[in-house]
């Protein structure tokens, strides 16, 4: 069971607007006007934590502005939740700053690391899956809720090594993260689908054993297609290009154990004009209206 004084303690004030069941898009400054002269509503709009951890300027007023017509959600890239040298207290006083101001229904970030000895990786690289690792992640995890005051959403991970340190499954990892912090869970779908890939196991097999249960968001992303130096296939989460079609069937498959959950439509390299991205988000958006009927108009609870 999640940590109940955890959850309890990390609760979201009522006054912030919650995510709804539907699409959301990665937010890029160049689409704002088309977002808001647009007849058809995103369901929310996610942005990256450090675009938006200086005190003012341009980022912030058309941030100010869409906040006025979207809910938002805020995801996190360099918190460096797995680093074995503990967290940048800095990067996460700045990150409670983002949240404070913006008041965003959710806070994510991912279950890897980015820092080593004052250097920073242009990457999220993976952690082992180890007693230790786990330990460390939960201890960071509570420490970034306790300075938030509020819950975070923690991402599976998107990986092209494993390590022979590792003696737990990643699924079991992630429960184990999620019972020990009450933290709750982001489930990338293009991330499942890229590592099963990358590592010859089924994303379906995945998928059962994932506690889905506790996730409140779903990202979905493009990847691209490469092989290892020994010719098998080898799939990169480039985040610039439409959701796979294999990965858009991944996604109602889970929707029919989770039900309707907000869905982020990610797309951060070779971003296209807003009506592309538009279109993801639609298609998104029906499938979500499909299981929404099945269920009965019941909504995702998390």
């Amino acid at each position: 069971m999640p940590n109940a004084a955890a959850v309890a303690h990390h609760t979201i004030s009522a006054t912030i607007p919650t995510l709804p069941a539907r699409a959301g898009a990665g937010f890029k400054e160049q689409h704002a006007d088309a977002i808001l002269s647009d007849a058809y509503r995103i369901g929310f709009l996610e942005v990256h934590a450090e675009n938006y951890m200086g005190d003012g300027g341009h980022p912030h007023r058309i941030l100010t502005r869409m906040r006025e017509d979207f809910p938002l959600s805020v995801h996190g890239v360099g918190l460096s939740i797995g680093s074995p040298a503990g967290l940048d207290l800095q990067h996460l006083a700045r990150l409670k700053a983002v949240v404070d101001r913006y008041e965003p229904a959710m806070v994510s970030e991912h279950l890897a690391w980015s820092t080593h000895d004052n250097q920073f990786f242009n990457d999220l690289l993976p952690v082992p899956y180890d007693a230790e690792t786990l330990a460390r992640v939960c201890e960071h995890i509570d420490q970034v809720q306790d300075r938030l005051g509020r819950r975070i959403l923690l991402e599976n991970p998107s990986t092209y090594v494993a390590f022979e340190a590792t003696t737990m499954g990643e699924t079991d990892f992630i429960r184990a993260i999620a019972n020990r912090t009450g933290c709750g869970l982001l489930l990338d779908i293009n991330n499942v689908y890229v590592s099963a890939t990358n590592h010859g196991y089924a994303a379906l097999d995945y998928l059962a054993d994932f506690p889905t249960k506790l996730v409140e968001e779903i990202h979905l992303a493009g990847h691209a297609e490469d092989q290892d130096d020994t010719g098998q296939p080898l799939l990169i989460d480039s985040h610039d290009r439409p959701v796979d079609s294999i990965v858009w069937d991944l996604y109602d498959h889970v929707l029919a154990a989770t039900g309707p959950c907000p869905t982020l439509i990610e797309w951060d390299n070779d971003v296209p004009d807003w009506p592309i991205l538009k279109r993801e988000a639609e298609l998104a958006d029906a499938i979500l209206a499909r299981h929404d009927q099945t269920a009965g108009g019941l909504r995702h609870g998390g």
